[in-house]
């Protein structure tokens, strides 16, 4: 009897331990055919292309007082391969299934939240949201691109005229919500021996959000100084905002981001890549219909200005809460005989043209 009642006295407070605490597995499995139209036309099944396809796990545990643990691990896949070379820095460099979109241990409360590890950066969070295409796909704004230059304690790679969407080896805080104002900050650690302030990644984002009206602001810079021959610091600034009028939302972004002394440079001088983006959803039946154009330029001293208009137009029809389907058609034209800028990676442009079909379906778990 005492033993019975000693057994039933540990399954109760198993229980009501399993009850502070939670694990969730999540993902998105996007697939979809792609035909790109310029001078190599192209045709394939391609991943991602309405949201990018990705497993990962999640979970909190009550502390008591107000104060709680959590973790997210995210990996991306490739459903046409298979692979787990997807939507981070570096990828195709040999890393299968890796949790680089995002992998961070935390603690929340009334005071906000402290996470550690890797995950998007606050600036990239402030402002990207306002782009219709989710950043995937043919019609994705390229405002946000990623840089190229790996994250705060990747390989630098010189080329790279703007900052990562995620960082590493970071320590970030979320503030709470104050009616509707939230701000957030990133600290990534360069871990140059012997140079602290090398690949060292700072970071910052403001957002407001009130009913129809929505705003995000945000700053950043990633140091780069790791040798003479290289690019220096990178420094970007972002600028969006929403507003939902019912029938339709309308959304606008602006981004600029600056490097030092750019190595391609023949003078040394600065590299600039600014754009804006104006776009607009609508309810139309059981779907959303999505636009957006986008204006790119990069400009440094020596060098004509490289400009490319960007427009796409696109519709996702839901099957369910979980399951869509979706269409999206985007053109992009360079200007002054160009081809800096693509609509899927590829600069072999024919005359700076670029168009392009997707055609795929989305399921949500």
């Amino acid at each position: 009897m005492k033993k019975s009642l000693i057994a039933l006295a540990v399954l109760a407070a198993s229980g009501a331990a399993m009850a502070q605490s939670s694990v969730t597995l999540f993902g998105v499995a996007d697939a979809g055919v792609t035909f790109v139209d310029g001078a190599r036309n192209w045709t394939g099944l391609t991943s991602g292309n309405q949201l990018t396809s990705r497993i990962g796990f999640r979970g909190t545990e009550d502390l008591g007082g107000g104060l709680k643990a959590n973790f997210w691990l995210e990996a991306g896949l490739n459903l046409d391969n298979g692979d787990g070379n997807s939507s981070y820095s570096a990828a195709g460099d040999g890393n299968s299934f890796a949790f680089k979109r995002r992998s961070t241990v935390g603690l929340e409360g009334g005071f906000g939240e402290v996470r550690l590890g890797r995950e998007l950066t606050a600036a990239y969070s402030a402002v990207f949201r306002y782009d219709v295409f989710g950043s995937v796909g043919l019609g994705a704004s390229q405002l946000w691109a990623n840089g190229g230059n790996g994250d705060a304690a990747g390989a630098v790679d010189n080329a790279a005229r703007t900052t990562d969407q995620r960082v590493s080896n970071a320590v970030t805080y979320v503030s709470p919500n104050f009616a509707g104002f939230k701000v957030a900050a990133n600290y990534g650690f360069g871990e140059v021996a012997g140079q602290n302030s090398q690949r060292r990644y700072m970071g910052l984002g403001a957002t407001y959000d009130n009913g129809p009206l929505s705003l995000g602001l945000s700053g950043e810079q990633l140091s780069r100084n790791d040798s003479a021959l290289t690019a220096g610091d990178i420094t970007a600034w972002s600028l969006g905002g929403s507003y939902d009028l019912g029938v339709a939302k309308l959304l606008a972004g602006y981004r600029q981001s600056t490097v030092d002394n750019f190595a391609f440079a023949s003078t040394g001088a600065d590299a600039k890549r600014k754009g804006y983006m104006l776009a607009v959803t609508a309810p139309v039946g059981p779907g959303l219909v999505r636009a957006a154009y986008n204006r790119y330029q990069d400009s440094q001293t020596g060098t004509a200005d490289a400009k490319a208009d960007h427009f796409a137009i696109g519709y996702i029809y839901s099957l369910s809460k979980r399951t869509s389907v979706y269409g999206t058609y985007a053109y992009l034209k360079n200007k002054n005989g160009g081809t800096r800028f693509s609509i899927n990676g590829d600069a072999g442009l024919d005359n700076g043209k670029q168009q392009g079909l997707q055609v795929g379906m989305t399921h949500a778990f």
